[in-house]
C-alpha cells in the first residue's frame, strides 16, 4: 500500500477506438453521439471521492471540441498530457504526419490549459520496433516523457522484449526521453499484461491485483490505464468478428466497481509525480543512427538488448 503507483486516462471516445479505423472515418466523427463529456466527469467525480490525482493523456480532437472538460480535468488538480490529435496509428503514418499531429495537440492543451505539456500516449500504444523514430520527433517537440511502450506480444501493439519498468532514450544529438512502458508481470518466462483497459475487464480482479503487488514487492511502480467509454456498458455496439467483440466490449459493466476497488487497494498519483520517485533510472536501447539511407526508410539502427529488467 505504501508504493506510488500511476494511474492513467486515454481520453477518447467511443469512435475514436483503433479497432475501428477501416469502419468509422474520422470525416464521419463529429456525425456521430459523443459521451466523453459524461463519462470523464464520472471519472473525475470517481477521482474526486478517493482524493486521487492522475493523467489524463487528452486527444487533442476532444479537447478541440470540448475545452471545458480539459479546464474541469485542470481544475481538479490532474495532470493533463497529450494523446496526439487524430488517434491515429503511428506506423501508419509518415513521420512528418506523426509531428504535425502530435504538435497541433499539445498547442491545443496548452492553449486551453496555460501549462506545459510534458507526457505523451501513442494510440493504440502504437510506438513499437517499426516506429521506434517517434521518440526522435516527441524530444524535437520539447516533451519530457512517453508512456507508449507494452512489452508484450499483441496483434496492434508491443515490444515484447522491452524493459518493464521506467527507463531513459538517449536520442543521438536530440536528448533524452523518459519512457514508462506499460505494467506487465512475468510467468513462466513471459511477460503478462495488468495494466488496465480490456485486461481490469476481463481478468479476475483477484489476478490483477496480486499482479499489481507482484509488481510493487519489486519494488517498482504499476501504470494503470483505461477509457472514458470503458466505464460506459451503453455506449453504441460496432459489429466485429466475436474474438474482437468479446474483447472490446466485454465486461464494461464491471470496469468502475473494479476502479473503486483498485483505489481502495492501491496508492495512485500522476506520472510525473511517480517519475519524481524514480531517477536513476536505466538507458535503453543504444541508439546508432539514424543513417541517411535508413532515417528514409523511418528506421533506426538499434541494439535491442534482452529487455529484462
Amino acid at each position: 500500500m505504501n508504493m506510488l503507483n500511476a494511474i492513467s486516462v486515454d481520453v477518447e471516445d467511443w469512435f475514436h477506438v483503433s479497432l475501428f479505423r477501416h469502419c468509422i472515418r474520422p470525416s464521419d466523427w463529429d456525425q456521430l453521439e459523443s459521451t466523453v463529456v459524461a463519462n470523464v466527469c464520472r471519472i473525475l467525480n470517481l477521482f474526486s471521492r478517493y482524493h486521487v490525482r492522475a493523467t489524463f493523456f487528452v486527444l487533442g480532437w476532444v479537447a478541440e471540441r470540448y475545452p471545458e472538460i480539459v479546464v474541469a480535468i485542470q481544475e481538479q488538480g490532474h495532470e493533463i498530457a497529450s494523446h496526439g490529435y487524430q488517434h491515429q496509428i503511428i506506423y501508419e503514418q509518415t513521420r512528418d504526419a506523426f509531428y504535425q499531429d502530435v504538435k497541433r495537440s499539445i498547442h491545443i492543451l496548452e492553449s486551453i490549459t496555460g501549462q506545459k505539456i510534458r507526457g505523451y500516449r501513442a494510440p493504440s500504444y502504437s510506438i513499437t520496433r517499426s516506429s521506434l523514430w517517434a521518440w526522435e520527433k516527441l524530444v524535437e517537440l520539447g516533451l519530457e516523457y512517453d508512456s507508449s511502450i507494452f512489452p508484450v506480444r499483441h496483434d496492434l501493439y508491443g515490444i515484447a522484449d522491452a524493459p518493464r519498468f521506467p527507463f531513459k532514450i538517449k536520442v543521438k544529438n536530440k536528448g533524452e526521453l523518459v519512457e514508462f512502458p506499460i505494467s506487465t508481470i512475468r510467468i513462466l518466462g513471459k511477460n503478462i499484461p495488468i495494466a488496465g483497459g480490456g485486461y481490469l475487464r476481463l481478468y479476475p480482479y483477484w489476478f490483477f491485483k496480486k499482479g499489481i503487488e507482484q509488481i510493487n514487492a519489486e519494488g517498482k511502480p504499476a501504470i494503470i490505464y483505461f477509457h472514458p467509454w470503458e466505464i460506459d456498458p451503453h455506449i453504441p455496439r460496432i459489429a466485429v468478428n466475436k474474438l474482437r467483440y468479446f474483447r472490446h466490449y466485454g465486461n464494461l459493466a464491471l470496469t468502475e466497481e473494479r476502479l473503486v476497488q483498485l483505489l481502495q487497494n492501491f496508492r495512485f498519483g500522476t506520472v510525473q509525480q511517480v517519475l519524481k520517485s524514480h531517477t536513476d533510472l536505466p538507458r535503453w536501447p543504444k541508439v546508432e543512427g539514424p543513417t541517411t539511407d535508413n532515417a528514409q526508410n523511418g528506421k533506426y539502427q538499434i541494439a535491442f538488448s534482452n529487455g529484462k529488467q
